[in-house]
């Protein structure tokens, strides 16, 4: 080989690097992918988007495969003649930000900015056909003070309210979680057992939604994941049932249960109430009150998921009183238990044990009576130990003898009715969505505390509540938000009388930053308003959405509800945020399960013609796939832009999920 043929042959080699600073330089100033606002463009408007990412650090191989699916279909309608809208944000506030920063004794805003402009970088490698033009953080006051203004729009509607209750602790992260992000009995984020306190916390009436969340799942049949939609069917958990009036000896008022069998009322034996609920202490009998305190300690210990364990021995104590049973006068023991929690329900069930296998387990440990009233064929439960479940006929009933189930129930129901002691009624599983959280990176609660005024909400013109920096301040959680510390910030003049007034140091989920942004993208630089209502309606809904099915019951409920109000409010003329969903999947750690996938579906569309792929070779590309970058789920995306150029990996994954994007 000559001199001139090593120099002509040196020139054709492919340098990534080289060939993508050109590019991304040219593509940058040609501002290919930037979104039309003009209403007179009559092109046909397409609204394509990823979940955000949160920045944790430089992106992996997981972004690299959910990004390129929707950059795949974006590029798609751009070809078509689609006026696409694309486009990219971060969800910047939460809990990784402010424990990487105390382990590293520096400010959570600086570890977040940092890793945002790392993300950045990597994704104009990656060349993802975003409008950065429409580019937001939600940890900007700029942004997060329309979370503020949200928030007490849903005040103004009693859709946000304090209260007093048992909530999900995090010993480690030392803040409150939602029931939502209690994951067997676990933190989501760190793993940490979860344990149960009593604080004060704010809420939004998400159960307020509960039958309108349920009902508007009909159109997204088709075209949401089936399991996302029945994953948020059971968490809704509608069940029709009855109310039932039982009255307490030494108590005024009655107490009210719900049950899903009103017709086994007459096998009802005794009466359950959750041991660590007010209701237990206030029924509870002066000389039992002694025993019952010692049996709380027990229950203290425990975590909801043990109480409710089906193989755990149930436990309880008499609290030496009795309950009437409203339609047949009998008097029957009233239990306190832990396999009752207080917070579902009124804290209180009847029981009957015939029919149910945890009273049964309850009653045989207990020697209490066992009473069938729903003949199904199969041996009595006092004798098999297994609770009969069918539908059965009624005996031992009184007038509701012979009956089917159905019909059983709608004939007690009438007569509970009838004589005021009960009605027919629907009960949810879906718990209202606790909002509150003991943290400092996060948006401020805009309510202020007054002595003489009480709770009293910030002016929109003073929004937003800024984070006081903090820098140099001590961050690690005791309990309280680091907010509580920072006392310049928290001592404020109450807008209603000008007297000395405290702020909430709480800081809302970040769901709740999640749960609306995709409207800001439509107007993100608007100062009027959370949105431009306009914008908004010439672009929304969503077409298609891509992310992880983990957020079935999150994020993607949590949106769902807040279009539901915002509509209410006639700030939308939607009800759902998202037309269609694609769920990507995972790339999975430490295997070569998706690795192979890809390379099969690639090889099918590259073998012909592997050299006009960048000339790279498929060979060369299934080894460096292969060998270099090796354990998928750790490898860094960067490793293969490095390897190949700034499209590779893209191209791979747009052909391994080529039968989900059509």
């Amino acid at each position: 080989m000559t001199a001139a043929d090593s120099a002509e042959r040196a020139q054709q080699q492919y340098d990534p690097r080289e060939v993508q600073e050109k590019w991304q330089s040219r593509w940058a100033g040609m501002d290919l992918f930037r979104a039309s606002d003009d209403p007179g463009d009559e092109r046909p408007r397409t609204y394509l988007l990823d979940m955000f990412p949160y920045p944790s650090g430089d992106l992996h191989m997981g972004h690299a495969e959910a990004y390129a699916i929707a950059d795949a279909v974006a590029r798609y309608y751009f070809q078509r003649g689609h006026n696409v809208l694309h486009p990219i944000g971060w969800d910047a506030f939460g809990l990784p930000a402010e424990n990487a920063a105390i382990r590293k004794d520096s400010h959570p805003a600086d570890w977040t900015y940092a890793n945002i402009e790392t993300q950045a970088a990597s994704f104009r490698r990656y060349g993802v056909s975003f409008d950065w033009s429409r580019r937001l953080h939600t940890c900007d006051p700029d942004y997060y003070r329309w979370n503020q203004w949200l928030f007490l729009r849903f005040y103004e509607r009693g859709l946000a309210y304090r209260k007093d209750g048992r909530v999900n602790w995090c010993p480690h992260d030392q803040t409150v979680l939602a029931n939502e992000q209690v994951i067997g009995g676990k933190c989501e984020r760190c793993g940490t057992e979860v344990v149960r306190r009593v604080l004060t916390q704010w809420y939004f009436k998400i159960t307020e939604y509960a039958d309108r969340l349920l009902s508007d799942m009909a159109p997204l049949e088709g075209k949401w994941p089936d399991r996302v939609l029945l994953m948020q069917r059971n968490w809704i958990g509608r069940s029709e049932g009855a109310e039932i009036r039982f009255a307490i000896e030494g108590r005024d008022e009655p107490v009210t249960v719900f049950t899903t069998r009103p017709d086994t009322l007459y096998g009802a034996t005794f009466f359950v109430i959750a041991a660590d609920s007010p209701l237990a202490q206030e029924v509870c009998a002066l000389e039992q009150r002694e025993v019952l305190a010692e049996y709380l300690t027990q229950v203290r210990k425990l975590s909801d998921i043990e109480r409710q364990s089906a193989d755990r021995p149930k436990t309880g104590v008499f609290l030496g009183r009795h309950a009437v049973n409203p339609v047949n006068g009998e008097r029957i023991p009233v239990w306190a238990a832990d396999y009752v929690l207080p917070d579902y329900g009124t804290g209180a069930i009847m029981a009957v044990p015939a029919h149910d296998q945890r009273d049964l387990d309850f009653a045989r440990a207990y020697g209490l009576d066992v009473r069938v009233v729903v003949e199904t064929g199969e041996p009595d439960p006092a004798v098999s130990g297994i609770a009969t479940h069918g539908d059965g006929t009624l005996v031992n009933s009184g007038p509701i003898d012979g009956l089917d189930k159905a019909s059983a129930i709608a004939r007690i129901t009438e007569i509970l009715a009838g004589q005021g002691e009960g009605r027919a009624a629907v009960s949810y599983r879906l718990r209202d969505w606790l909002v509150s959280r003991q943290r400092f990176w996060g948006t401020p609660i805009p309510i202020v505390y007054c002595s003489s005024c009480g709770e009293v909400p910030v002016p929109d013109e003073q929004l937003p509540v800024v984070l006081p920096d903090l820098r140099g301040q001590d961050l690690v959680p005791k309990g309280v938000s680091p907010l509580a510390a920072a006392g310049d910030w928290v001592s404020t003049e109450c807008p209603k009388c000008g007297g000395a007034a405290r702020r909430d140091t709480d800081t809302m989920d970040t769901f709740v930053d999640s749960s609306w942004y995709f409207l800001r993208y439509c107007s993100p630089g608007y100062e009027h308003g959370p949105f431009d209502v306009e914008a908004v309606r010439r672009w929304c809904p969503v077409d298609l959405y891509v992310g992880g099915v983990e957020h079935a019951i999150l994020h993607l409920m949590y949106s769902r509800f807040f279009i539901k109000v915002l509509h209410d409010m006639g700030m939308v003329d939607f009800t759902e945020p998202f037309t269609r969903l694609l769920n990507q999947g995972q790339v999975i750690h430490q295997r070569h399960d998706a690795l192979g996938l890809i390379q099969h579906r690639a090889q099918l569309e590259l073998e012909s013609k592997p050299r006009q792929f960048r000339q790279v070779s498929f060979q060369r590309l299934l080894y460096v796939l292969t060998h270099e970058i090796g354990r998928v789920g750790k490898a860094g995306a960067d490793d293969v832009l490095v390897a190949l150029g700034d499209q590779v990996e893209a191209l791979l994954i747009a052909v391994a999920h080529r039968d989900k994007i059509r």
